[in-house]
């Protein structure tokens, strides 16, 4: 399962804290989105900040570009980690069951 808390979070904090206090729609606006649903899905974790659009969010919500790298590289981690456990488990299960053919 893919990971976006940590940019979810600063997204949020960053927004809510800023001087002019944006509104998920006005954000997503000023980002070139139709629709405020795009900030709502990222502070819930849903989707992440596309690529192309970091040195925006890092302008208008005057966030440090290493602090944004930082949370990206956070979830990235996270995401890898949930990845390789699941497979880890997969692999475990099937060798039990290997284990459990070759005694019968």
């Amino acid at each position: 399962m893919r990971s976006f808390k940590h940019i979810a979070k600063l997204i949020r904090e960053k927004r809510v804290g800023h001087p002019k206090s944006y509104s998920q729609a006005e954000l997503s606006e000023i980002l070139g989105y139709k629709n405020g649903q795009f900030i709502s899905n990222v502070e819930r974790g849903l989707c992440n900040i596309p690529l192309k659009m970091l040195r925006k969010v890092s302008e208008v919500l005057d966030i440090n570009p290493e602090g944004l790298k930082q949370a990206m590289l956070r979830d990235h981690d996270a995401t890898l980690d949930s990845y390789l456990a699941l497979q880890e488990g997969r692999a475990g299960r099937a060798l039990d069951e290997e284990s459990a053919i070759q005694e019968a």
